[in-house]
C-alpha cells in the first residue's frame, strides 16, 4: 500500500509562517521525486515546489524566495516551509510522488496525499 499523508496546515495571518509535512509509506522514499501542489476553490491546481531524488529543488515564481522544500529520507518525510504568507496562498495543499523528474506537471505524479488546508487571513 502506497500512502502519502500531509499535515501542518491551518489558519495563519498574512506575514506568518507554516511548515507542511508529507509522510510516505509503502515506497522506497529516496527513489521518488516529491512535489507540492495547491488548489483554491474554482481555480486550477497549480505547481508550488518540488524536490528530486537527487535533491534538486524547483519553485513556482509565485513562491520563490518565500517557500523552501526539503526532504529527510531517514524519516520518509518531505517538508514545505512557508514564510511571508499571503492571502493568495490560501488553498488545499497536496504532496505527490513521481519517478520521472518533470517537476511541474501533475500528470507525472502517480501518488497523492489527501491534502491539507492552508488559510491565510489579511
Amino acid at each position: 500500500q502506497v500512502q502519502l499523508v500531509e499535515s501542518g496546515g491551518g489558519l495563519v495571518q498574512a506575514g506568518g509562517s507554516l511548515r507542511l509535512s508529507c509522510a510516505a509509506s509503502g515506497v522506497t522514499f529516496s527513489n521518488y521525486n516529491i512535489g507540492w501542489f495547491r488548489q483554491a476553490p474554482g481555480k486550477e491546481r497549480e505547481f508550488v515546489a518540488a524536490v528530486s531524488w537527487r535533491d534538486t529543488p524547483r519553485y513556482a515564481d509565485s513562491v520563490k524566495g518565500r517557500f523552501t522544500i526539503s526532504r529527510e529520507n531517514s524519516k520518509n518525510t518531505a517538508y514545505l516551509q512557508m514564510n511571508s504568507l499571503k492571502p493568495e496562498d490560501t488553498a488545499v495543499y497536496y504532496c505527490a510522488a513521481s519517478q520521472l523528474w518533470v517537476w511541474d506537471d501533475p500528470s507525472e505524479y502517480a501518488y497523492w496525499g489527501q491534502g491539507t488546508q492552508v488559510t491565510v487571513s489579511s
